[in-house]
């Protein structure tokens, strides 16, 4: 009986020292995961903190957009957009006759009539769909995503075309 007892015993001591040994050495596991809020690994930050960082941002020229073309030719591609808001794609429809002539970094997807690519130069636009450079005058693909690089490109409808053409875009840009 007495062995029995001093069995039980040893083992209720050694669970007890196992269990007590393993919350010892998981405290630093557990301290190292958790960042103490306000170090280095978890810095607390203010609200303003934040939206003067925004602001620089958008001073600095991240965040511009192009809120299109109100009709007159002309384009407020060059105010300050200071929301946080992405850029978006906005349909256009470019009338029989006109040109789309889209600012560095735009991006356009043809998506009804036939286009042809416009460019002031003997450069082309970047067609980045199939990583071709679609030179001026010829016929620019429907659902290409076709950037351009610099200003003075454009697109403009078909010369056979007879209804205007449909395009996305992403960027700023005038009509004329």
């Amino acid at each position: 009986m007495k062995a029995k007892a001093l069995k039980i015993a040893s083992a209720a001591v050694l669970v007890t020292a196992g269990i007590t040994a393993g919350m010892v050495m998981a405290k630093p596991y557990e301290a190292d995961s958790a960042a103490t809020p306000g170090t280095v690994n978890d810095p607390v930050v203010t609200k303003s903190y934040v939206d003067e960082q925004i602001a620089k941002l958008a001073a600095n020229g991240i965040g511009n957009g192009s809120s299109g073309n109100d009709g007159s030719g002309t384009s407020n591609a060059g105010s300050s957009n200071t929301s946080t808001e992405a850029v978006k794609l906005e349909v256009v429809e470019i009338p029989l006759g006109k040109t789309l002539m889209a600012g560095a970094g735009a991006e356009v997807v043809v998506r009804v009539g036939k286009a042809v690519a416009y460019s002031t130069t003997t450069d082309g636009l970047s067609d980045l769909t199939e990583g071709i450079d679609i030179k001026s005058g010829k016929d620019v693909p429907k659902n290409h995503l076709i950037w351009f690089p610099r200003d003075g490109r454009g697109i403009q409808g078909h010369p056979d075309e007879t209804a205007p053409l449909t395009v996305l875009v992403k960027g700023s840009y005038t009509l004329k």
